[in-house]
């Protein structure tokens, strides 16, 4: 009987006899007194006995042949080979913890990672986004501001005007026509604008405002509305397209400004467009590497994008 025993136990593997550890119930009750700084406080966060607690910390010191608190004056310190216990104790529980609750969480999906042109995603996407989060919870997207040739690969979809040639294989879906206009302040419009209507002109004194990303945008809105190009007194250029519109509500001067970038300051009354707007022959398309599929994520936002222009 006991050469039996003694098979069955050689039998085991040598790091299983080697790495044999004590119950899990007691180790917890070991963490929480070192934690605590007693059984009595241990105890009352586990819901169990001081006795129970205790007992528990002793079977340790049995199991492993040390001694883990030392008991003086009613009151008990971890010893050096207790506070090494507790320390990876500790480091194992919360590592356990920090499992379960991955294990718990649904899985997330990866974002969508969409690039934008930045002024379009400042001033016409950003401030409708929370319309889409609300309308779209579970679809997490990542936005990145951009222009010209896309990488797919670094990015799932991309919002371009078709000013330059994004080459064959990417699949383009039109968003909206680009349509554009002088704009400048309510009351820079009233210091230097005469007449109304198609009769309304710029006074020779007006400052037209450029910038250096669509440099012939005053040229391009003459032709587009059969207009001659304003007669300014002077004139300043910005870095981005972005800047000018700036410059254009503070005062400054009259910059061109597409509909989808200044509708909202528009129709709030920051910017005033006493020219109106025209089509200029150009669009903004969403592209991507192939078609979306019905009901994706991708899909889905691209009809947002179309509903919202």
């Amino acid at each position: 009987m006991d050469s039996h025993d003694d098979g069955e136990q050689n039998s085991l593997p040598a790091w299983r006899a080697r790495t044999a550890l004590p119950p899990l119930g007691a180790l917890r009750c070991f963490e929480a007194a070192a934690r605590l700084g007693g059984f009595t406080r241990a105890a009352q966060e586990l819901h169990l006995t001081h006795g129970a607690v205790s007992r528990a910390v002793r079977s340790i010191e049995d199991a492993l042949g040390v001694q883990l608190f030392e008991r003086r004056n009613q009151r008990v310190h971890l010893t050096q080979a207790g506070e090494r216990l507790r320390d990876a104790a500790a480091g194992a529980f919360e590592l356990l913890a920090a499992t379960v609750r991955e294990l718990r969480e649904p899985p997330r999906k990866p974002a969508l990672v969409v690039s934008c042109e930045p002024t379009l995603l400042m001033r016409w996407l950003i401030p409708r986004l929370p319309a889409f989060q609300a309308a779209h919870p579970q679809i997490a997207l990542q936005w990145v501001a951009g222009g010209g040739a896309v990488g797919f690969g670094e990015v799932d979809l991309a919002i371009r005007r078709n000013d330059f040639a994004w080459g064959r294989g990417v699949h383009a879906l039109h968003l909206f026509d680009e349509r554009v206009g002088p704009v400048c302040s309510p009351a820079y419009r009233d210091a230097h604008v005469e007449g109304s209507g198609r009769s309304a002109r710029f006074a020779p004194g007006a400052c037209l405002l450029h910038s250096a990303t669509r440099a012939g945008a005053w040229d391009d809105w003459a032709r587009a509305a059969r207009r001659k190009r304003p007669a300014a007194a002077t004139a300043q250029t910005f870095e981005h397209f972005y800047f000018s519109l700036q410059a254009a509500a503070a005062g400054v001067g009259a910059a061109i400004g597409p509909w989808q970038l200044v509708r909202d300051d528009v129709e709030s009354g920051v910017l005033a467009a006493p020219l109106g707007f025209v089509a200029d022959g150009s669009a903004y398309y969403l592209l991507a590497p192939a078609p979306a599929r019905a009901g994706s994520p991708a899909a889905r936002l691209a009809a947002w994008l179309r509903a919202q222009a």
